[in-house]
């Protein structure tokens, strides 16, 4: 059953609101998706995974994961400006050896809001 939402607490909720950046990865046609396991494309996709604990980790990317339909290779949500996270894309390691893209979109969500609630774990 949902939960009753009066205008007023829309109200309160939306002056809560903030703008993150969202970010779309993609693959290019440089990537390979039965690329061996010790080729150079799965050691760089590998450190480009490194990198993505290191930014989740101190908080900069607390979202991030991949997306499970070619051409689309992740999703992840930054604190960050959109300038920064354009900065910070550029130096990732398969965004660098040209096997992914990215877009940057601005988002408004809550502070606080999580993936998954309790109350609804299956």
């Amino acid at each position: 059953m949902m939960v009753e939402i009066t205008d007023e607490f829309m109200k309160a909720m939306l002056g809560k609101s903030r703008t993150y950046t969202a970010l779309l990865l993609r693959t290019t046609a440089k990537y390979k998706p039965d690329a061996p396991p010790d080729s150079e494309q799965r050691r760089i996709i590998w450190e480009h995974g490194r990198r993505n604990f290191q930014l989740r980790e101190s908080g900069v990317m607390p979202i991030v994961g991949p997306l499970l339909k070619p051409p689309y290779a992740g999703l992840a949500i930054f604190v960050v400006s959109a300038e920064e996270t354009k900065e910070i894309m550029q130096g990732d390691p398969a965004v660098i050896a040209g096997y992914f893209e990215f877009e940057i979109l601005p988002w408004r969500s809550f502070p606080g809001d999580l993936l998954t609630d309790p109350r609804f774990d299956v």
